[in-house]
């Protein structure tokens, strides 16, 4: 059984393993710690044995001339940790870690997980605690318990280890809370992938990322001690992917017995026990120690967009005293954090809100848990308010708010008040053969050595959705202009009341921030901002782990969760949403027709139907927000 990252985690190497340059995973011990005469830090290579034997590569970076033992920030990455040893010709510490520098004082540790690169044994991709799934003595739980254990006992520590990562580092960050060493004074999981089916890396609420899995999978399991690229013959994905049919056949002809991540997502496309297995919120039912941790999220992270807030909210209602659980969230992309967070594809905020979060908020938290209380507390929760571009700080998050909802009328329009009418829904063709893009075109791979590939996926949560103006499988509603400020916060769902022709069916709802006509940033003018949006899988409407076919030509309820929000629609916006059925490539096309698995629907099956959104009196379609409490 391997454990799977996502091309996320390859944004995650260069974003958590210091975006340096590529070293061999072939080199003897002793060939990476030479640093010029006048550096101010040492390099040392370990191979850290573990409870059965096996031993994982570890590169630790310490200051030189410290007077007084340091705590220890701990790296364990599926991504090379030899890359964090940087340009090796600078003398600086700070000048090699960059932005996660968090000062000299500390002990910077890096580690290679079992099986890639230079660490011994197999690897297996999130590989699953203890259990059912792993019938062996050891998980991500116990090595990391094992390599803390070696670092507090052979290095010069203060006795205190913070552990840190983004995106797959970020759940591996969560497993070594789940029985944490006593020595574990601190985590940090940044943009973690929590639960890989619910709306992380694999799928989103049953549709599955199909071309996303595909490459990530082939680049990680190919080979593990190096990255191997898929030979595709052409760049763009629309084009390439489009008649291929069913994903699980036609990308599945291209991977073999090394593939096993993509095993197991042919074997398991509905929730169910080894989804769980894996889900980090799941692990912390009753732990024997509360870990401190700050948990980071980025309200556009369009790879892990469902973890952070997801693993605060299941370690928060066991932090009784709120001071041990914290949570903060910016307007980022996957990784942003540790990147310039002043931009975000045409969106301003005024500051870089990434140095603002690691000076006011990371470094504080990191240092006053492990330099025992040399710092304030950030606050319990801190995050960024888009809209009105501004910092804000709350006891708990969501902090108290209001339920209400968005009513989509006849006639396109959407209101603060349930319909009157009856009979009235809005209905489109949705064909496979013609889906609608999830981004404007060109649409490329998803190839972290591209820059142009790489900035076009991490902004195409907040491309202007004018995109898809005038397409007849996209169906709208907008308010009037609002009067006066609305702020809305935490959770969003869509209850959906809809209709098919067919047996199945995919339900994409996009809430949308529409900017006035004229804007003092002209750029912005009219510009619809998508501030929350996602997709579920029709034939899970009544149970995520057992497929059933949708009734046809009759109205039903689906409630589809929406990633969390903090923002505000200023004076003069107006309020939109959208449905449609398809958002390909980065979702598998529905074959609108019911088959056991759509991994191998065959071609005959995927059909055009027509679809129907009901809102009406008796079926009254809306979206449920909630509503900042002091406005």
């Amino acid at each position: 059984m391997k454990t799977s990252l996502s091309r996320s985690q390859h944004l995650r190497i260069f974003i958590i393993l210091l975006a340096l340059p590529f070293l061999s995973g072939t080199q003897a011990l002793g060939q990476v710690t030479e640093t010029p005469a006048e550096a101010n830090f040492t390099i040392r290579e370990e191979m850290i044995p573990m409870r059965d034997g096996i031993r994982l590569y570890t590169l630790i970076l310490s200051p030189k001339d410290t007077a007084i033992p340091l705590p220890v920030l701990l790296l364990r990455t599926p991504y090379n940790a030899e890359r964090a040893a940087g340009d090796r010709s600078d003398p600086s510490l700070e000048a090699v870690l960059g932005t996660r520098f968090m000062g000299p004082d500390y002990i910077y540790v890096f580690q290679d997980i079992r099986g890639r690169f230079r660490s011994e044994g197999d690897y297996f991709m999130y590989r699953a605690p203890r259990g059912p799934f792993n019938q062996t003595n050891t998980d991500e739980t116990t090595d990391a318990w094992d390599g803390i254990d070696w670092l507090v006992k052979k290095l010069s520590t203060n006795g205190r280890v913070g552990i840190w990562g983004t995106s797959y580092p970020g759940w591996l960050t969560l497993a070594a809370m789940r029985d944490p060493h006593p020595a574990l004074a601190a985590a940090v999981p940044f943009n973690p992938v929590v639960d890989a089916w619910k709306a992380d890396d694999w799928f989103h609420w049953g549709a599955f990322r199909g071309a996303y899995a595909f490459d990530f999978i082939y680049d990680m399991e190919t080979r593990t001690d190096t990255s191997s690229k898929f030979p595709y013959d052409q760049n763009e994905l629309y084009s390439w992917l489009l008649p291929r049919g069913a994903l699980g056949t036609s990308l599945g002809a291209h991977l073999d017995e090394r593939h096993e991540m993509w095993e197991w997502l042919m074997k398991f496309p509905a929730y169910g026990p080894y989804w769980k297995e894996v889900a980090a919120d799941q692990w912390f039912e009753s732990p024997e120690r509360l870990v401190p941790a700050l948990h980071v999220h980025g309200f556009w992270d369009q790879e892990d967009i469902y973890g952070s807030p997801a693993a605060y909210a299941a370690l928060e209602r066991l932090d009784t005293n709120n001071d041990i659980n914290y949570f903060s969230a910016g307007p980022w992309y996957h990784g942003q954090h540790f990147e310039d967070g002043t931009v975000l594809g045409q969106l301003q905020f005024g500051e870089n809100t990434a140095m603002h979060f690691r000076e006011e908020v990371l470094a504080p938290f990191l240092r006053h848990f492990l330099h025992e209380g040399e710092s304030e507390l950030p606050a319990p929760v801190t995050v960024f308010e888009t809209g009105t571009n501004h910092w804000l700080t709350f006891e708990s998050w969501p902090p108290p708010v209001e339920e209400m909802q968005f009513y989509l009328q006849t006639d396109g329009k959407l209101s603060f008040t349930p319909p009157d009418e009856e009979d009235t829904f809005t209905a489109y063709l949705s064909d496979p053969k013609h889906p609608v893009p999830f981004k404007p075109r060109p649409i490329w791979n998803f190839d972290y050595t591209n820059p142009p590939a790489i900035k076009a996926w991490q902004r195409w949560l907040v491309e202007d959705q004018r995109f898809v103006d005038g397409r007849p499988d996209v169906v709208t509603w907008v308010s009037e202009p609002l009067t006066e400020a609305l702020t809305v916060r935490g959770p969003v769902m869509a209850r959906l009341f809809a209709e098919t022709t067919g047996s199945d069916a995919d339900w994409v709802v996009k809430l949308i921030d529409v900017y006035a006509g004229v804007e003092e940033d002209f750029v912005m003018s009219g510009f619809q901002l998508m501030i929350s949006g996602d997709i579920l899988r029709g034939r899970y409407r009544e149970n995520f782990e057992q497929a059933a076919p949708i009734t046809p030509d009759t109205p039903l309820e689906y409630r589809i969760p929406l990633p969390q929000v903090n923002h505000t629609f200023l004076p003069g916006h107006r309020i939109m949403v959208q449905v449609q059925s398809t958002w390909f490539p980065l979702y598998d096309l529905n074959p609108q027709t019911f088959v056991p698995s759509i991994m191998t629907a065959p071609d005959s099956t995927y059909k055009a139907q027509r679809h129907r959104i009901h809102h009406s009196a008796s079926y009254p379609t809306a979206i449920m927000v909630y509503r900042d409490s002091n406005e």
